[in-house]
C-alpha cells in the first residue's frame, strides 16, 4: 500500500516545518500521517474510488494535503517535499534516532558544520567540533557518541511493531490465493521478539510454483534474493528481508515447530527426540524411518512428552523443564484484556476526545477506559493541574452517566520529579479513580539516585502504576541505569502495579523484568498509551511481551472485571 510511504513522506514534511518554526503546519502533518498509518484501507483505493473527494473523508486531510496525496498517487513524488529536501538535504531518519538530536538541532548541525547524517555527526564528534558551538558542549558532543554507538548495536534489527503489520498484510494476500491452503508466520516473528532481523512466512500449497511467483512480485518487493519451486526470498522496501517457504501438507506441524525456533530450543526438542530414540527435523518426527508425527505442532510436541509450548516462550529460558513438570504458566491470552488503563485524550495534546476514546474502547469489546492525561510539569504534552483534572472529571462523569456496562475511568499520568515527589497535590490525586506516574526527565540519573526516586514514588499513596518502568526507547535509547530488584521490593510492599507499555518503540518492561515482575508478586499493567484512538490495537504488541514473560491473567490487573478493579485501586 501506498499508506506508509504518504507516512514517511508526511512526517518528514512535519519535522522539516518544524526546523524552520512554521506554526500549526506540522501538526497537520502530523496528523494526517497518524491517519494514514491507522487506514486500513489503501489510499490509493480511496482515490480510485472516490477521487480528491475520498481522500478528504480520511481524518486530518483537507484540500491541500489531498492534493499532495493525489500528487504522490500519480507522479510518484511530492514537488513540495522534494523543495524541503533540497533546502536541507540531511538523512533526517538517520539522524532523529540518535538520542538527543532533534529537528532544530539537526538544522544547526547542518547550517554551522554541514552535517547530512549519522557518518558525518560521528566525524564531527569525535575531532570535538561539537563542544565547540555554542548550546552544545562537551556532555552533548559525549552523549551524542553514546547515541551513535547504542544504534550500532540495534542496526540490521526491525521494530516488530513495524514489520509484523506489513507481514500481516502480505500473507492476508497469500491467503486469498486458492492454491494456498494453509499459511503461518514463522522465525522470531512468530514468537514476537521485540526486534526482528527478518520475517519467515510458512505455507501448504499443491501448486507451489504459482505461490511463489505471486510473492516475488507482491507490492514494497524491491529485490528478488532468490526463487526456486518451494523457496523464495526478498527484500522490502523497508530493508527486512523475507522468506517463504512451502511444505507438504503432513509435514506442516513439523515444519512449523522446525522453523518457529528458536534455535536453542530446536537444540533441546531435538536432543529430548533422540534421549526417546526419534528424530526430529522439518519434516517430521521420525522413528527409524516411521513418521509418528508432523501435521500440527500438538502432535509433535506429544510424542516427545509435552505439552504443546506457545510461540512466544519457545527460547530455552527453562521451557522444557517446566513443561516436562507440568508446570507451564497459562499465559494471558490476546483476548482477555478487559480494558486499557493509559490513554490521552485531546485534554492534554491527544488527538481524541474522551467520547471518541471511549467508543473506540467498546469497539474493541472493553469493559472500561482509563483516561490518564499527563499533569502540569509536561508542558510540551499540555499537562494538566489540579483544576483542569476537576473539570475533566465533571465531563466523564457526565459521559458515564449515558453508559450502560461501560466506564470511563478517570487517572492521570503524572511526573515523577527529580526527588521522586509527583508533580500534582495528593489533595487531587486522591479524587482520582487511579493514579499513574512515570519518569520523564532526568533520565541520565545515577543508579542509586534514580533507584531512590522510583521508589519513592511508589510509597506516595496515591500512585498505582509505574509507567514505562525503565524508560528504555527501542533502538534509541538503553533503559535508565536502576536497581530492578529493589524496585520489586517497593513495588511488592506498596501494592504499586509495574507497566508493561505497548507502545511499539518501548515494550517496557521487557520480557525477563515481566518475569521477575510475575515471580516477586508483583502485579501489572498491559497498556497502549495511545494519544489517538487508532493506536489501541497496540495492546496486542504488550499482551506479546506479556507472554514473552510467562504472565499469566492473573499478573495482569486489567484481565480483572471493574468491580475488582475498583477494589484494588481504592480498597
Amino acid at each position: 500500500m501506498k499508506n506508509q510511504e504518504l507516512v514517511k513522506i508526511f512526517s518528514e514534511i512535519a519535522i522539516f516545518l518544524e526546523m524552520d518554526d512554521i506554526a500549526f503546519r506540522p501538526q497537520a502533518y502530523e496528523k494526517a500521517a497518524l491517519a494514514l498509518e491507522a487506514l486500513e484501507q489503501d489510499v490509493a483505493q480511496i482515490y480510485q474510488k472516490e477521487g480528491v473527494a475520498g481522500l478528504k473523508k480520511i481524518p486530518g486531510v483537507g484540500e491541500t494535503l489531498a492534493e499532495r496525496i493525489e500528487e504522490y498517487l500519480k507522479t510518484g513524488q511530492i514537488k513540495y517535499y522534494r523543495e524541503l529536501r533540497k533546502k536541507m538535504p540531511v538523512d533526517l531518519a538517520g539522524l532523529l534516532a540518535v538520542e538527543g538530536i532533534g529537528p532544530k538541532t539537526i538544522k544547526e548541525l547542518y547550517l554551522r558544520l554541514g552535517i547530512k547524517n549519522p557518518k558525518d555527526l560521528e566525524r564531527a564528534a569525535r575531532a570535538g567540533k561539537i563542544r565547540a558551538l555554542a548550546n552544545f558542549g562537551e556532555k552533548t558532543e559525549k552523549n551524542i557518541l553514546q547515541g551513535l554507538e547504542f544504534l550500532r548495536r540495534q542496526s540490521g534489527r526491525f521494530l516488530l511493531g513495524e514489520i509484523l503489520p506489513e507481514t500481516e498484510e502480505m500473507m492476508l494476500k497469500l491467503r486469498e490465493l486458492k492454491e494456498v491452503e494453509r499459511i503461518s508466520l514463522a522465525g522470531s516473528l512468530r514468537r514476537r521478539k521485540e526486534t526482528i532481523g527478518d520475517a519467515d512466512i510458512l505455507v501448504v500449497s499443491q501448486n507451489p510454483r504459482k505461490v511463489v511467483d505471486f510473492f516475488v512480485t507482491l507490492p514494497g518487493v524491491v529485490k528478488v534474493w532468490g526463487q526456486g519451486t518451494t523457496k523464495a526470498s526478498i527484500r522490502l522496501r523497508r530493508g527486512i528481508d523475507i522468506d517463504l517457504r512451502i511444505v507438504p501438507r503432513e509435514s506442516y506441524g513439523a515444519a512449523l515447530q522446525y522453523f518457529t525456533g528458536s534455535k536453542e530450543h530446536n537444540i533441546l526438542t531435538r536432543k529430548l527426540a533422540l534421549e526417546k530414540g526419534l528424530k526430529l527435523n522439518e519434516y517430521g518426527l521420525f522413528r527409524g524411518r516411521r513418521m509418528i508425527a508432523s501435521q500440527s505442532e500438538e502432535d509433535v510436541y506429544r510424542a516427545l512428552g509435552l505439552p504443546l509450548i506457545e510461540p512466544e516462550l519457545r527460547e530455552n529460558q527453562g521451557e522444557i523443564q517446566a513443561a516436562q513438570r507440568g508446570q507451564l504458566p497459562r499465559i494471558i491470552g490476546y483476548g482477555e484484556i478487559q480494558g486499557d488503563l493509559h490513554c490521552h485524550s485531546d485534554w492534554d495534546g491527544g488527538r481524541n476526545t474522551i467520547l471518541e476514546m471511549a467508543r473506540a474502547a467498546q469497539k474493541r469489546g472493553y469493559h472500561y477506559l482509563g483516561i490518564s492525561d499527563h499533569t502540569q510539569f509536561l508542558k510540551i504534552e499540555r499537562g494538566l493541574d489540579e483544576r483542569q483534572l476537576l473539570r475533566q472529571r465533571k465531563e466523564i462523569d457526565k459521559l458515564n452517566a449515558k453508559f450502560y456496562r461501560f466506564q470511563i475511568l478517570q487517572g492521570c499520568e503524572a511526573n515523577i520529579l527529580n526527588d521522586g515527589s509527583i508533580d500534582i497535590k495528593d489533595s487531587a490525586l486522591a479524587k482520582l479513580d487511579f493514579v499513574i506516574a512515570g519518569v520523564h526527565s532526568s533520565l541520565k540519573m545515577a543508579k542509586a539516585e534514580m533507584t531512590r526516586r522510583l521508589i519513592r514514588a511508589t510509597r506516595n499513596p496515591h500512585v498505582d502504576i509505574i509507567s514505562h518502568p525503565t524508560g528504555r526507547l527501542l533502538q534509541r535509547r538503553d533503559e535508565y541505569q536502576i536497581d530492578f530488584d529493589s524496585i520489586l521490593r517497593a513495588a511488592r510492599e506498596t501494592k504499586t502495579v509495574l507497566e508493561i507499555n505497548a507502545s511499539p518503540e518501548r515494550l517496557d518492561l521487557k520480557d525477563a523484568n515481566i518475569r521477575r515482575a510475575g515471580e516477586s508478586g508483583v502485579k501489572m499493567v498491559i497498556s497502549t498509551d495511545s494519544h489517538a484512538k487508532e493506536q489501541m490495537k497496540f495492546i496486542d504488541l504488550g499482551i506479546a511481551q506479556a507472554r514473552r514473560g510467562w504472565a499469566e491473567p492473573a499478573d495482569i490487573i486489567n484481565c480483572w472485571p471493574l468491580a475488582r478493579l475498583r477494589g484494588f485501586f481504592k480498597p
